[in-house]
């Protein structure tokens, strides 16, 4: 090789084996390892995803979810947006409010929407039952006059005929059982025609077709349809028409201008179905609870409430949430002081014991953990009631009177005593863990300067056992402010905790928003405190060995 092309192979990039650039070939080589290292994880990190952060997620957005309301009465939400909250809503709500419920009751959604109101207004639920079951008798009174004028009314076929494409209908007639149905398309102009008319039966007809799976040739129409064809007749004249049915539209347009036609208002057939509807408050709440998102469950979760007027607290009666979430807090901190005080002993007997006496510590240490949850809870039932083993043993020992046996059960107390039992071993392991790797030769070179025994363990011993009671710490308090079935079991009415009141929500009441949002509240709060344990002691000196 020459000098000059040594200085040019100097002067230029430096290759790899196969002639590309050696940091070009590097990069690339990092980035197959990374990718490499992803595919490893992939499986794992996919399993994590959808089993505990997208339900975590899911729940987490159901404290701020309200889009059932919306979504059952579409037409009622828009309505009440420009009512002005005076009085009781205009006639064309109480409208609007009767389609939507004739279709939610149909979809059988219309019990769905009580529960969700009631939450917010007590007896909403069986309001909205009981108008499902009367929205008929509002239809009927225009359906049995259509049916007396012309036994077609109530016949699938001329219905078909007065709204339905031709092309469709074709089709349809042709459609047998088991094949694809032909989607039900209207009649070119008949929604100009009949406007409330032809929307409510496209509304039955596409149900019938895609949730009953059955032909709009062969079922009756709703009396919501008939309810809305007195409403178009009744707006328009349909003298002049002459295409499918005229002879039978033409008579019931007549008739319907006869002084001799029964009429209702929407707004008396509520009334007469329940006399709720004729509160303002219920009217309220559908407005007030519209949005496809609220505050509301938070603001339960605080003792508060979304009312008209604004954000108030609720009566004092009803104020519970705070309350417990103060006990929570107050019995968690309790909790894992009294598992700092009893687990120490334990761990600083199991790190200085020889290995044969420490392992069956150890054992001893570990049998709750082979002994059912629910078994270890109810035996401190037997042992702390009244007639229990802990005051018969006081009783006979003469340290108080048979008639003045204790109260440590369905209290807090009881609580305390139950949940620090279950959750020591969580303590001793992480203290246990650190304090086995404190070399002795430090409390033995204290003790040879002159140092006293206390002095070695509190200078010395234990200035280095602290990241294995942080870390006790940290694990015993997550634990114990998450428990619930400890404090159903033992607490009572005051020694239960927000994790109860969540747990309720979630198998009882099925108030999934609210317990979402104690959730929430509640993941706040933990989060807030090891921040704060974080800003004080330092996360970095917690060890687990």
């Amino acid at each position: 090789m020459t000098q000059a092309s040594a200085e040019g192979d100097a002067s230029g990039p430096m290759l790899a084996a196969d002639g590309t650039p050696l940091k070009k070939s590097l990069a690339r080589a990092l980035r197959l390892q990374k990718i490499r290292a992803l595919m490893l994880i992939a499986p794992l990190l996919l399993f994590v995803l959808v089993t505990f952060i997208a339900p975590i997620a899911d729940m987490l957005f159901r404290s701020v979810e309200n889009e059932i309301v919306s979504e059952t009465l579409p037409r009622t939400t828009a309505a009440l947006a420009d009512w002005d909250g005076q009085g009781l809503p205009p006639e064309g709500v109480y409208e609007d409010a009767f389609y939507d419920l004739y279709m939610a009751a149909e979809r059988k959604e219309h019990t769905r929407l009580g529960t969700r109101l009631n939450y917010e207004m007590t007896g909403a639920s069986s309001l909205m039952r009981k108008s499902g079951r009367g929205l008929d008798d509002i239809g009927e009174v225009y359906q049995d006059q259509f049916e007396d004028l012309d036994k077609n009314w109530d016949e699938a076929q001329p219905w078909a005929e007065l709204m339905g494409d031709p092309e469709w209908l074709t089709d349809q007639a042709a459609w047998e059982k088991g094949d694809r149905m032909p989607k039900f398309t209207l009649r070119d102009g008949i929604a100009d025609l009949l406007p409330k008319t032809a929307e409510q039966y496209e509304a039955f007809a596409l149900y019938q077709q895609e949730e009953e799976a059955k032909s709009p040739l062969k079922e009756e129409p709703w009396s919501a349809v008939h309810t809305a064809l007195y409403e178009d007749l009744k707006a328009g004249d349909l003298s002049g028409y002459t295409g499918p049915r005229a002879e039978m539209l033409i008579a019931a347009d007549a008739l319907v201008d006869s002084p001799d036609f029964e009429t209702v208002s929407f707004a008396d057939g509520f009334v007469e179905m329940d006399e709720d509807w004729a509160q303002p408050e219920i009217w309220k709440t559908i407005k007030l609870y519209a949005p496809d998102y609220t505050s509301g469950y938070f603001l339960n979760s605080v003792d508060m409430q979304l009312t008209p007027e604004g954000v108030e607290m609720r009566p004092e009666n009803e104020r519970i949430y705070i309350l417990l979430f103060k006990r929570t807090i107050f019995m968690s901190l309790v909790i894992t002081g009294s598992c700092i005080l009893l687990a120490y002993p334990v761990a600083y007997i199991l790190s200085n014991l020889p290995s044969r006496q420490a392992n069956l510590l150890m054992i001893l240490v570990l049998l709750p953990f082979w002994t059912s949850l629910l078994v270890r809870t109810s035996a401190w039932k037997v042992m702390l009631q009244q007639q229990g083993v802990i005051n018969d043993v006081l009783v006979w020992l003469g340290l108080i009177a048979d008639d003045s046996r204790l109260v440590m059960i369905n209290n807090q107390f009881g609580t305390i005593v139950a949940m620090t039992h279950i959750l020591l071993p969580f303590m001793i392991l992480p203290m246990y863990s650190v304090m086995s790797t404190i070399p002795p030769t430090y409390v033995r070179a204290a003790k040879s300067l002159g140092a006293t025994n206390w002095t070695t363990f509190w200078r010395v011993y234990f200035p280095q056992s602290i990241p294995g009671i942080g870390a006790g710490s940290i694990l015993v308090f997550i634990l114990s402010i998450g428990y619930y079935i400890t404090p159903e079991i033992v607490g009572g009415t005051t020694g239960t905790f927000i994790s109860n009141r969540i747990a309720y929500h979630i198998s009882s009441s099925l108030n999934w928003g609210l317990a979402a949002a104690l959730g929430a509240i509640l993941l706040a709060v933990v989060l807030i405190l090891y921040w704060a344990y974080d800003r004080i002691v330092g996360i970095d000196n917690v060890k687990l060995g």
